[in-house]
């Protein structure tokens, strides 16, 4: 057994030696790039193996990922954090400008596309005779539906894109979880056979009202206390242990009260992001906190992506499923494109939605560790072995293809909304 200083100096090693090499030899995004570079690694140990079974090759490095539990590495770790850096460098009055847009994206989008994911995935697998649960076929839609925050601010920050359109992607990442998390919820106690209450409309009601509307209180509040904590003194080292305290308190009391962690912490992010600059912080504690929670962004999200390519070695998908998870894809694709889309047709007299950007929304549907801690989270059997490998395969899809091809989609929107402004 290696202890906590172990791993995480492998881990650290390991992102700074493939971070130097992206650098100088692949050019690729740095997160994107430290992906391909742990997956690339992966799959060529397991190549190795299969060529030299007797040396096994890659058994040491297996057995110590192994002793790393994804899950709550992600959703009980590093989301609290990553998700405070994202917030505090959003923009609430632009985020309030887009408020209806983001809402539409965050609520209507993900109910649609858990729908249309979850019916077309549960038809693939009869077609391809691998028949599954229509429930555990919903369980992946309401796993991969919503797009995930740090993959999305990841790619964002290579991408340049109009600041109404950045601000609608980054308030859907930030805000969507929420929501996906409690019809993942509900769609695994009903497919596990122990709904009770959980799965009754009265009880998602509920459940959505003390997980979301919880969570965005909890955050709120405890932001505010953060606040004012901050406006009475001056010393940035108090200030800067202020903010830590704040997304671990935050997040931990979430979880006690049943609210959502990170509806609290975005929330709380946002809240503290927008106040404390203007009258509770001095320039130089400015300077060391968002220099303190860019540094956290990027180390968290190294070791993420990282853990994300090196994570093939621990898992085991059976060669029959991964025809069906090859048809994930489309079908997400799919299911985005509708979800942008129907918003915009039901909701056309709002202006708030603009059909030109479209493709590039559709596109910029990123999805990434949350998906993947979500679906390793789920009970053992069947079920979990499909649902984990198309959740892989979308995820692996939408950070390399669409996060490598996204800035030609965004230069192609640009260049439309110019076009339409001059017309």
């Amino acid at each position: 057994m290696i202890s906590i200083l172990d791993l995480a100096a492998l881990l650290l090693t390991l992102s700074a030696l493939f971070g130097w090499l992206n650098r100088k030899l692949l050019h690729l995004p740095h997160s994107v790039g430290l992906l391909v570079m742990g997956l690339a690694a992966s799959l060529a140990l397991v190549a190795l193996d299969v060529a030299f079974p007797e040396q096994h090759l890659y058994e040491d490095l297996t057995r110590v990922l192994g002793q790393v539990d994804f899950t709550k590495v992600v959703m009980d770790g590093m989301l609290a954090f990553l998700l405070f850096a994202g917030a505090m460098s959003l923009d609430l009055g632009a985020l309030r400008d887009r408020a209806w847009a983001v809402a539409t994206l965050a609520l209507v989008g993900t109910f649609i596309s858990t729908a249309i994911v979850g019916g077309a995935f549960w038809l693939a697998a009869s077609a391809l005779g691998q028949p599954l649960p229509l429930a555990w076929a919903l369980v992946f839609g309401a796993l991969i539906s919503p797009t995930d925050p740090v993959a999305v601010l990841a790619t964002l920050k290579n991408v340049r894109v109009p600041e109404a359109l950045e601000v609608e992607m980054q308030g859907e990442a930030l805000f969507n979880d929420g929501i996906g998390i409690v019809l993942f919820t509900v769609f695994v106690a009903f497919a596990a056979g122990s709904g009770g209450e959980a799965t009754t409309a009265s009880g998602v009601a509920k459940l959505l009202l003390q997980e979301a509307g919880g969570g965005l209180l909890l955050g709120v509040v405890t932001g505010y206390v953060a606040y004012r904590a901050m406006r009475a003194i001056d010393d940035f080292p108090v200030e800067v242990l202020i903010t830590l305290a704040l997304v671990a308190g935050t997040y931990a009391l979430a979880q006690k009260l049943h609210a959502s962690g990170p509806l609290a912490v975005v929330a709380a992010g946002l809240l503290v992001g927008d106040r404390a600059p203007r009258d509770a912080m001095s320039e130089r504690t400015q300077s060391y906190v968002e220099s303190l929670w860019t540094l956290i962004d990027e180390v968290l999200n190294s070791v993420l992506f990282l853990l994300i390519g090196l994570e093939v070695l621990v898992l085991r998908f059976a060669a029959s499923g991964l025809v069906l998870a090859a048809c994930a894809v489309p079908i997400v694709l799919v299911a985005r494109l509708v979800a942008v889309s129907a918003p915009l047709l039901a909701f056309r007299w709002g202006g708030h939605l603009s059909p030109r950007n479209v493709p590039f929304l559709t596109w910029a549907g990123v999805r990434g560790g949350i998906s993947v801690a979500l679906a390793l989270s789920l009970p053992e059997g069947d079920a979990k072995s499909v649902v984990l490998a198309a959740t892989y395969a979308v995820v692996l899809f939408t950070i390399i293809v669409q996060g490598l091809t996204l800035g030609t989609v965004a230069r192609l929107t640009l260049k439309n909304l110019l076009d339409s402004d001059i017309g």
